[in-house]
């Protein structure tokens, strides 16, 4: 386990300490540049604002605060949370100012170190990238890379947002919750040939001239900092449970529900129908496939787009659902079964009330706004700025929708980073570039995000709130998985990934849209994650199309912790319902021990053989699953790491 002492040197306001090792790291102060001059912020002493604060997931959060030794009308508060289980330390600076101060960028860049330390002590040292867009995959996976001396000789920089130093006896762990695709950066680790490393900001942090004064503080990002005895797979071990039970402080995202999503059918009936994506989304249709993913064992019924009349005020169609979704609320409560919703928080249609309301938020690029457009067949709808107040609008919206028909999950989609420069929103004003209020507003877009889900959460605790990111140009990265989780894969690859032409007489732009084992090892690829973040925060999606011999290797890799169906349910056999319902069956009666199991693996996806072994050494319970493409009946055995419970097979 960890501790904290507070101080109040310049290069050292506050020491983290491997209890175990006693090997210390000394964190230095934050430095702003405030009205054209750098402002080292370390107080004079700290003094605690309130008393510690047990949230609702168990962490303590401890604030303290002190006047500064260089402007005693400023002061600097730290919070930390920390949960009295793990060696992880969550923390956050603000600066607060009673004179009226600005924050600025003399040489047009970003100024701000957030802090500085330095690791001469440690001889290996890790880049975790979990914002690489593999084009192969058509999907984010994690990249785990090492960073040898010539990266600090050369004073180089690197994104993380995780990184990692080693020694003989202890791992230290340093990140940041942000998020962005590498390679484009807002934050970023510098390496210097001291073996110091210091988090800086890049771009879009700030804008040139922010206010700083009382009724303006800055309120920085969410830092992670960690210290276990021993190597970097104990950290990882360690990092992943703190990202499973400590990171949110409503946790249901983590629960390992098993979902099902409706686009697969409705982009099936587009691309092999000949239908509109809206045909077959009715009343009629949505009540029959409910009796067959309850069959199955689904626990949460996805109704994706189109669902709704309009955007922005997110009325249920009333042609399709002409009694607003009573029946289908009341099918899925008969079996125990959640609704989730299909949701763009950053659309409002034409005619919206919201759109209506909010008519000042909708966003504008170099002076132009933007005209409406189409989403999914219904009507066309205006894009809206998250990082103005319409973000209040915006979660009422939400809560107001969880109310009247019952979802506890929404699905959210078409979040762009980059979308909005207008000078009247919270990312600058008109003294600004248009590039300075792009940047800027593209670093706050996932704040704002996990403002709306703050705020929807506050009023109903239970909501699980699920980001796409199977696009590029989305905010992946720490800072969503603090209160909600990824939707990350839904059918992977496009032709163009591959460049491959498209069928003359096929819409379809995927590639793997039939059953078998090539789409589920596409799908598979992303389970790297669940080394360092547990996989069930990661929702992708499998066929439960026959041959029974691809429903097991499907539903053999949705287990490991991915946790989504699509497809067309209605074309399944009672045989199939059946055979699949028996897997799922025996799923549950381990998947909280799976969610909690560090990953084992043999094999990398697609080799001769591949082993996951999810086993909980507290009590032997989990699962191993094991992939061959070998033909002849060859056989395999296996000697788990984990010891297992031999009542259960």
């Amino acid at each position: 386990m960890v501790s904290i002492a507070l101080n109040t040197e310049e290069n050292a306001i506050w020491t983290l300490t491997e209890k175990q090792t006693g090997q210390s790291i000394n964190f230095a102060a934050p430095i702003f540049e405030v009205d054209g001059k750098q402002l080292k912020a370390f107080p004079k002493q700290w003094d605690m604002v309130n008393a510690p604060d047990t949230l609702k997931n168990g962490v303590v959060e401890y604030k303290y605060k002190g006047i500064l030794v260089a402007d005693t009308s400023m002061s600097l508060q730290v919070t930390f949370r920390v949960s009295p289980l793990s060696p992880v330390v969550r923390f956050c600076y603000k600066l607060e100012s009673k004179s009226s101060h600005s924050l600025t960028k003399t040489s047009g860049k970003d100024s701000l170190t957030y802090f500085s330390t330095n690791i001469s002590g440690f001889q290996k040292f890790s880049e975790i990238r979990i914002s690489d867009f593999n084009e192969q995959f058509h999907s984010f996976n994690l990249n785990d890379r090492p960073i040898d001396d010539r990266f600090f000789e050369d004073n180089m920089s690197v994104i993380g947002p995780i990184l990692v130093s080693e020694n003989n006896d202890a791992t230290f762990l340093f990140a940041y919750e942000h998020g962005a695709q590498i390679p484009d950066r807002f934050i970023e680790f510098g390496l210097n040939s001291s073996k110091s490393i210091t988090l800086k900001a890049k771009k879009g942090n700030y804008y040139n001239k922010q206010p700083l004064d009382a009724l303006n503080p800055y309120e920085t990002i969410w830092f992670e900092a960690a210290a276990v005895k021993g190597s970097k797979q104990t950290m990882a071990q360690n990092y992943r449970t703190f990202m499973l039970k400590d990171i949110a402080i409503n946790t249901s995202s983590r629960t390992p529900y098993i979902y099902y999503n409706t686009w697969g059918f409705q982009e099936r009936n587009k691309c092999w129908n000949g239908k509109k994506y809206l045909t077959d989304l009715n009343l009629e249709h949505t009540l029959n496939e409910i009796a067959v993913a309850h069959k199955i064992g689904v626990d949460v019924f996805v109704i994706d787009a189109g669902w709704f009349s309009k955007t922005g005020d997110w009325k249920a169609n009333p042609i399709s659902f002409p009694d607003s979704l009573r029946q289908i609320k009341a099918a899925l409560d008969s079996f125990h079964m959640k609704l989730g919703l299909w949701y763009s928080p950053t659309q409002a249609a034409i005619t919206s009330s919201v759109a209506m309301r909010n008519s000042n938020f909708k966003t504008s690029f170099n002076g132009h706004q933007g005209e409406p457009s189409e989403v999914w067949e219904t009507e066309p709808s205006y894009s809206m700025c998250l990082v103005s107040n319409y973000w209040k609008d915006c979660a009422s919206e939400m809560i107001r929708n969880a109310r009247e028909y019952g979802n506890v999950y929404f699905k959210w989609d078409a979040i762009y980073q980059y979308g909005c420069n207008d000078p009247n929103h919270n990312h600058g004003t008109a003294e600004n570039s248009e590039t300075e209020r792009l940047d800027c507003y593209s670093f706050e877009l996932c704040k704002y995000m996990n403002k709306v889900v703050d705020s929807v959460n506050s009023v109903l605790p239970d909501a699980i709130v699920d980001f796409d990111v199977t696009e590029g140009w989305r905010s992946m990265g720490l800072q969503f998985l603090s209160t909600g989780k990824f939707f990350l894969m839904n059918n992977g690859p496009y032709y163009a990934n591959f460049n491959l032409p498209m069928p003359e007489k096929m819409m379809w732009n995927n590639i793997f849209v039939y059953p078998g084992p090539a789409r589920a090892r596409i799908a598979r690829s992303p389970l790297n994650y669940d080394e360092w973040i547990p996989s069930i925060l990661f929702l992708t999606h499998y066929l439960p199309d026959a041959p029974e011999s691809s429903q097991t290797i499907n539903v053999a890799s949705l287990i490991l912790g991915q946790n989504g169906f699509w497809g067309d349910l209605l074309s399944l056999s009672k045989e199939s319902t059946d055979y699949i319902g028996s897997l799922i069956e025996k799923y549950k009666q381990v998947r909280e021990d799976i969610t909690l199991s560090y990953p084992v693996t043999v094999g990398e996806v697609g080799s001769l053989p591949e082993i996951h072994e999810k086993i909980n050494p507290e009590n032997g319970k989990g699962v191993v699953t094991i992939f061959s493409m070998a033909a002849g009946g060859h056989k395999y055995s296996c000697v788990t790491k984990n010891k297992v419970d031999q009542s259960i097979w």
